[in-house]
């Protein structure tokens, strides 16, 4: 097989396919919550290879896309207030809103500034002292310690200028989310690595523990996340679910302490609107009664919660959400590849480098192998 050529390893890439195959009883439908995964798993061809044994599918793993389009409208009016500088990660200045998106502001006059880090965002704060610099916080548990630490950190100068708009969100109530939903029927999840790294491994044993669906934490590459659906596939041959950590030079059971400490310092739970997903009790984080005056919530006058759409794109046809949900894969969407491409996207999971329409659109030559 062709795309063999891009595995480091491809002997030990083909015992470990074989043994999957080998092991699974019946079919094995497992559901990665990471984009990350998604796009490896679409750019080494696992999901063509693995099939029909092993249906793979993919969930709401991007930030950017599950973010409401209730909460980028909010956005795209911060950023029109006089004074105002805002500051994002690149993806998110092409997610569309309910109108137009922070690209289609910025066009109209908008202060809106990419940057790479929250520390990016620190220093436009301290460039510029005569306007507010807001940065949007966008990212699960693996984003949000380096933004509380900015949070920290301005603190810490005095900054009197910068604040944060939290949209986080968690990764472990929107998988309870979907599975309470019960429109997927699956035996196991490959949890998130990176999440894991920050929040621990054990984060994920409520899985086999109350919904009787195994969860193998698995790294990036294409040896990783075989050997967590080797170790899915023995637990379904097993009757016997657990939670098993397949990303052992990356993750511990308690996950990264200071990091976690960090986030609670300046974080609480809250709840959130997801895209796909409405909203998901506790699955948000915001800024502490303490911190107030680093979050632009209160400073702005802004809702608690996004008020309005959740999905505008749905209302042309676009079937991010249910994409997002794991119930339709994206070329079931009548709009991916004709009416949704990279270039003109419609929908966020087209715009995100993370998301599965994006994985689906740029390894369509080879994800069917």
């Amino acid at each position: 097989m062709s795309y063999m050529r891009g595995f480091r390893d491809p002997a030990a890439a083909s015992r470990l396919m074989d043994a999957v195959r080998a092991t699974v009883q019946g079919t094995l439908r497992v559901i990665e919550f990471c984009g990350g995964h998604t796009h490896a798993i679409m750019r080494y061809g696992l999901r063509g290879a693995l099939a029909p044994q092993v249906q793979l599918l993919s969930g709401p793993g991007c930030p950017v896309c599950v973010t409401a389009s209730a909460d980028i409208d909010q956005a795209i009016a911060l950023s029109g207030r006089p004074g105002i500088t805002l500051a994002t990660f690149g993806d998110m200045i092409r997610v569309p809103g309910t109108t137009t998106s922070l690209q289609g502001a910025r066009a109209r006059g908008a202060d809106v500034r990419v940057i790479y880090s929250a520390l990016d965002a620190l220093e436009l704060a301290r460039a510029l002292p005569q306007r507010e610099v807001v940065m949007l916080g966008i990212g699960f548990e693996t984003t949000a310690p380096t933004i509380a630490a900015a949070l920290r950190q301005a603190e810490s100068e005095g900054l009197a200028n910068f604040t944060v708009y939290s949209m986080h969100k968690l990764t472990a109530p929107a998988m309870r989310a979907i599975l309470d939903a019960g429109e997927l029927a699956v035996d196991a999840v490959l949890g998130p690595g990176h999440v894991a790294a920050i929040t621990g491994w054990q984060a994920w044993s409520f899985l086999p523990e109350e919904y009787g669906v195994s969860c193998a934490v698995a790294g990036f590459e294409p040896l990783d996340i075989l050997q967590a659906l080797l170790a899915c596939a023995e637990d379904q041959a097993r009757g016997e679910p657990r939670i098993t950590n397949a990303y052992g030079r990356g993750v511990s059971a308690l996950g990264n302490s200071t990091a976690l400490r960090l986030m609670d310092e300046v974080f609480m739970p809250t709840d959130a609107a997801w895209r796909g997903l409405g909203v998901i009790p506790g699955s948000g984080l915001a800024i502490r009664p303490g911190l107030a005056r680093y979050d632009a919530r209160q400073r702005f006058g802004l809702p608690g919660m996004a008020e309005g759409p959740l999905d505008a794109e749905a209302a042309v046809g676009c079937r991010c959400g249910e994409v997002l949900r794991g119930v339709v894969e994206p070329p079931q969407c009548p709009l991916f590849g004709a009416a949704c491409t990279p270039a003109h996207p419609v929908g966020p999971c087209m715009v995100s480098a993370e998301g599965s329409c994006a994985a689906y659109y740029r390894y369509r030559g080879i994800m069917d192998i």
